[in-house]
């Protein structure tokens, strides 16, 4: 069964849902008042723009819910965001920088696997916490405790993986409206589940026949003004070419659906605006897909009844290959905004033209109203890759501001206020000089959530300075060709052997730092900014009494004020808050702070929300420790041609998920190092990568990717870096045992 249903048990172990009685279309009575469940009392509600503002069904959540929750319910959290504008800023005032040292666990529930990135936001409504995990099944939990209530699961294809751009399974949550909740799946679905029951009210496929390839998706669906958007991910696999689909919230029928790059001009534009859009494209852009697609942020307007959409990164990633001659390849790397009855553009605005690293503009949206030039401006923030800050007129489009919010950028000098468009380092150029660029394609902000302090005017975020090693592609370098791959990478760019050759020959790799700060995004200044001990971090929750929460890659969950950055308390945990989220939310006189752990390659823990409050006395799960020490190899003597090529297909095939060798890749890696493996493993290589012998764990098959002569290169490859690492390791040891003897024989 797809729902595992404990609601009844619930109910009657808890006593906490004593009854909701429907007294007419209209009107719906509040939950008792004694059900400990902390939900307002709207029947009492009296505002006439809330027109539903009396619906306390457990799960129905409305447009005017979600718009008057900081006023009416600041102890829910009801959507990504936590409100329509995503400003993550939480009003609850229990917790405070005087005794925020008294925080302990609350509560914990592992809900995922060790092979899953945990990257949801989860939401509460009326007592229940909705989560998922990143092969996309939904929990409903008691909030107070985590004990499940029901469980959905849509049976995500784990074939999918081989979709995925960035490691492991993730998902970054669900979107609660009406009566249901709404999840999009790694393999490409939008589903409506009863938020009460947790069966499934309807399930639709997002992908398109006419298409050029098929998706994942790895964002959260949003709801509002009756519809329920989702974009899609896997840009760098195959043919991709992005969209965003209005779904009727009811009944899962399209209602719009607009694309974000141009198709084959040969054939009718899907609608008007991609006829401007293809004039701005060279080359025979559409036989490659062009990328653009919207694989996180969509942000709901309810002032002016619009959609602002994140678009992503060109595919493949250099323009030279991609779309030669073109212009700047219309709507990459921009914001976009849609009117959500019609579906057509209102305006947009590209931060990356022509974009060439990987500069994706999907990051969180945030919206606020400023005040520039003594004119209170409704605006749009972001923080995209590309390492500027942007404010933009929410109505209009206009650019406002655009400041660095690093000192990390090497690939443009600033942003041209006059044109708003940046201006491009001419010594920055890879089609020729393979180098180093800053950001990286990883950015110098990514997708983690940033928090908004509209009064004061500061946006919390955290940002990291990672330098990629940027080149073409080999053979397009040799021959003029690219051929993209069906399944696997397709990135465009120097990989494997052909890159670390290229590396050697250049300057060296600037420093990786990270950082955590509030920046004021009209004068583009740091009011403080704290340097983190890991590069790769969570996102960040600041509240009203001067708290900011993050989850740091060390695993250290940390409470810093938000006056000057500095920690109140930090709480060890056993596994990673590193690709997490932050948020709150309060029940009865409690209130709470909710985020993801996960495991990673030292530690075999299952992906686990983890809970907050005053006084908490709950344990974290004791992990295991992965194995560290590289086993002993087979004595098989390979070719370096052998060695060159597997090296060239582990990069394209392998380590989106296992992680770069001897190069690391710019992400969070979850699966298990394959330099690991024991003489069984590599035994019984072959039926794990071509006959599938895994895939119900995750690892999908390769059979019509690779020929067993390949695979064989691609183990080649392995094992020569598993000796190399294991004699590296062998040596620190003798060199520690000598140290260790030599201090004896002093003493």
């Amino acid at each position: 069964m797809k729902c595992i249903n404990r609601l009844q048990g619930f109910l009657t172990s808890t006593l906490r849902i004593l009854a909701v009685l429907v007294l007419s279309s209209a009107v719906l009575t509040a939950l008792d008042s004694n059900t400990g469940l902390g939900v307002p009392n709207f029947a009492a509600e009296t505002s006439a723009d809330s027109e539903s503002a009396n619906n306390s069904k457990p799960g129905n959540i409305d447009d005017a819910r979600i718009i008057n929750a900081p006023a009416t319910e600041p102890g829910s959290w009801l959507t990504y965001g936590q409100t329509y504008k995503e400003q993550r800023f939480s009003q609850l005032t229990q917790i405070t920088p005087e005794n925020a040292d008294q925080l302990g666990l609350a509560w914990t529930r592992q809900i995922g696997d060790y092979n899953m990135r945990m990257s949801g936001t989860p939401l509460v409504a009326d007592g229940v916490m909705y989560v998922s995990n990143g092969w996309s099944v939904v929990y409903a939990l008691d909030a107070t405790n985590g004990e499940e209530i029901w469980r959905y699961d849509p049976e995500v294809d784990r074939s999918y993986i081989r979709l995925a751009c960035c490691g492991p399974a993730h998902n970054r949550g669900v979107a609660l409206y009406q009566d249901k909740v709404y999840v999009a799946t790694f393999d490409g679905r939008l589903l409506a589940i009863d938020a009460a029951s947790g069966e499934e009210v309807w399930d639709v496929d997002t992908w398109i026949p006419a298409g050029l390839g098929r998706f994942n998706i790895t964002g959260a669906p949003r709801a509002a003004a009756g519809k329920v958007y989702i974009g899609q991910g896997s840009g760098e696999s195959g043919h991709r070419r992005g969209y965003v689909t209005a779904y009727d919230a009811e009944t899962g029928d399209v209602d719009w659906r607009f694309f974000l790059v141009p198709g084959d001009p040969s054939k009718p534009f899907e609608h008007p605006e991609l006829e401007m859009a293809a004039q701005t494209w060279g080359g025979e852009w559409w036989k490659y897909g062009g990328g653009g697609t919207a694989w996180n942020s969509l942000v709901y307007d309810e002032e002016f009844n619009s959609l602002y959409i994140g678009v992503g990164n060109g595919a493949p990633w250099p323009r030279e290959i991609r779309s030669p001659g073109g212009g700047d390849d219309l709507f990459l790397s921009s914001i976009v905004s849609v009117d959500v009855e019609t579906g057509r553009m209102n305006w947009y605005y590209q931060t990356v033209p022509g974009d060439n690293w990987d500069f994706s503009s999907a990051m969180d949206m945030t919206l606020g109203e400023i005040e520039l030039n003594g004119e209170e401006r409704k605006v749009l923030l972001q923080a995209p890759k590309n390492g500027f800050f942007y404010i933009l007129d929410r109505e209009t489009g206009e650019l406002l501001r655009a400041h660095a919010y690093t000192d990390g950028i090497t690939w443009a000098t600033h942003v041209d206020m006059e044109t708003g468009r940046p201006v491009e380092n001419p010594d920055v150029f890879y089609e020729t000089d393979p180098q180093w660029i800053l950001p990286a394609n990883s950015g110098a902000h990514n997708w983690e959530p940033q928090s908004w302090d509209n009064d004061m005017g500061l946006m919390y975020f955290y940002y990291h300075d990672i330098a990629n090693f940027y080149s073409l592609d080999e053979t397009f370098v040799k021959t003029g060709v690219y051929e993209i791959r069906e399944r696997g990478l397709s990135l465009g760019w120097g990989e494997g052997a052909y890159r670390r050759e290229l590396i050697e020959d250049a300057a060296p790799r600037p420093e990786s730092k990270a950082f955590v700060g509030a920046f004021d995004p009209i004068t583009g200044q740091y009011k403080w900014r704290q340097q983190l001990e890991s590069i790769y971090n969570g996102g960040v929750l600041a509240t009203t009494t001067g708290l900011l929460f993050q989850g740091e890659g060390t695993g250290d969950f940390v409470v810093r004020n938000t006056d000057n950055g500095e920690p109140i308390w930090k709480f060890r945990a056993t596994g990673t808050f590193r690709s997490t989220s932050m948020m709150s939310y309060q029940i009865d006189d409690t209130q709470y702070v909710a985020t993801m752990m996960n495991g990673n390659r030292t530690i075999d823990l299952g992906g686990t929300v983890v809970v907050f409050k005053l006084g908490g006395t709950a344990t974290l799960p004791v992990a295991d420790v992965v194995q560290s020490e590289i086993p002993e190899q087979a004595d098989t003597e390979f070719s370096a041609e052998a060695i060159r090529q597997g090296d060239d297909l582990y990069h394209a095939q392998c380590a989106s998920c296992h992680g770069g060798i001897g190069i690391p890749l710019e992400v969070a890696i979850v699966a298990p190092d394959l330099r690991l493996m024991t003489l069984n493993t590599h035994a019984e290589m072959s039926d794990i990568v071509l006959g599938g012998a895994r895939a119900q764990a995750g690892m999908p098959d390769f059979e019509d990717a690779l020929s067993n002569e390949q695979l064989e290169s691609i183990r080649a490859f392995i094992v020569t870096q598993a000796r190399q690492l294991r004699e590296w390791q062998q040596d620190r040891r003798a060199e520690k045992e000598a140290a260790e003897q030599a201090t004896l024989n002093r003493a």
